[in-house]
């Protein structure tokens, strides 16, 4: 998220040209740091973003807009190059001394949730 927000921050202020130097002293926020914002080196704060965005005329939440779309477009990119859905990876994992992935073992039972004003039901206990 940093990265995409920096990217969006550098992409911004160079459509807009301007310099780390200008948008530092308008956002006051010192030069280096607002160098390691848009590198991603660095997280800013909402209300350093804010100064920031203010210093180049845009609006906080279109810049965040901008990030969110890059993320979302990375993030195809990634999926598109695995042979399986990135979320899938954590199922190759093996434990300590088992043969087998996590992926193959059983699947455990999990109680129902209960809804909203009602009394949560005891769990049935199943046998090993």
């Amino acid at each position: 998220m940093r990265e995409a927000i920096g990217s969006s921050l550098r992409r911004v202020r160079t459509a807009r040209r301007r310099t780390l130097r200008e948008v530092s002293r308008r956002a006051r926020v010192s030069l280096g740091y607002l160098s390691e914002v848009e590198r991603g080196r660095k997280e800013a704060s909402s209300e350093l973003l804010a100064s920031i965005c203010e210093a180049l005329d845009i609006a906080l939440p279109e810049l965040l807009t901008e990030a969110a779309q890059e993320l979302a477009t990375a993030a195809l990119e990634v999926v598109g190059r695995s042979r399986r859905p990135v979320g899938l990876r954590h199922t190759d994992l093996r434990l300590a001394g088992e043969a087998e992935p996590l992926s193959t073992a059983a699947p455990v039972a999990m109680p129902p949730v209960p809804q909203p004003g009602t009394r949560p039901q005891p769990v049935a206990r199943v046998a090993a």
